[in-house]
């Protein structure tokens, strides 16, 4: 079985308020891109779960989010045969597009569908939260509201269709080491989420750029001023806007015109200013 685990980026992030047990409170509008990591899945003659990754830093064990998505569903359904797993990582790693995430959500499906498990995709979903916040929506896809620690999700009318190019600099940012800096009183403008769901159910990917904003940018970008100057390529580049994607490092912009996208990778390439450039469009399959 050979599956995609997509990317995403976030059209809005908000964060609301930190919770009692020490979680932070979101609003964010999550979309999928057409952007993927490829897992293959088949079962194996001895037991376990074994994993290889075409990149060699990331762990192929309980660290390892596919693993924990994997072994969780086979050991609540008793399932004694093994699988084996090949992750090819395309997706940049620590980049805010929720990679590990995505794959878990891939494993998820795989594994239902190879052992016959027979679970709904809302039912997949309930267990993705135990394995990270985001997995939840990678299982759902498209374009959602994700409120809660992003776990409770509201489906919204997909974006109109547009061009989305990536820039990751050759910087990682943890999301765990984010939310630790994030200082919520010095949060001096917050989006607008619900303007922003408003511009894209109206399908107006103008008064949707323009509403657009990620409350973790000024601190991000105070650390690490190479995402602000890929921001400024892409806007002098015909971008309606740019935007860090999660809690960063990679940037997206929204084009409504495909050739000044691809143009503005180029001299993104040339500069040098990003180590991962990437050039796609919005995924809107249900």
């Amino acid at each position: 079985m050979r599956l995609r685990a997509m990317a995403k980026i976030n059209l809005g992030l908000d964060i609301i308020g930190k919770r009692p047990d020490g979680y932070h409170e979101v609003r964010m509008i999550m979309q999928t891109i057409q952007m993927y990591d490829v897992l293959e899945i088949q079962k194996k003659s001895t037991p376990g779960i074994s994993l290889t990754v075409n990149l060699p830093f990331i762990p192929t064990d309980e660290r390892n989010l596919v693993y924990k998505a994997a072994k969780l569903l086979m050991d609540e359904f008793g399932i004694t045969e093994g699988i084996s797993i090949r992750l090819e990582k395309s997706i940049p790693v620590a980049a805010g597009m929720a990679g590990g995430s995505s794959d878990a959500a891939a494993a998820f499906v795989g594994v239902n569908n190879l052992f016959h498990l027979g679970l709904r995709k809302r039912e997949l979903m309930e267990r993705a939260v135990q394995v990270g916040a985001d997995v939840p929506y990678c299982v759902m896809r498209g374009t959602a509201l994700a409120e809660g620690i992003g776990e409770k999700l509201t489906r919204i009318p997909p974006v109109p269709r547009c061009f989305i190019l990536i820039g990751k600099p050759g910087v990682n940012v943890s999301t765990k080491t984010a939310y630790e800096s994030l200082d919520l009183g010095s949060i001096s403008a917050h989006p607008d989420i619900d303007g922003l769901i408003e511009e894209i159910r109206k399908g107006d990917l103008r008064g949707m750029a323009k509403k657009m904003g990620n409350v973790f940018e000024p601190g991000i970008i105070g650390k690490y001023p190479v995402i602000q100057e890929i921001k400024d390529v892409m806007e002098a580049g015909g971008a309606l806007k740019a935007l860090m994607s999660g809690s960063g490092p990679a940037v997206f912009g929204v084009f409504d015109d495909r050739r000044r996208m691809m143009e503005t990778a180029e001299k993104l390439r040339r500069g040098k200013l990003a180590k991962t450039v990437f050039a796609t469009e919005i995924f809107n399959q249900l």
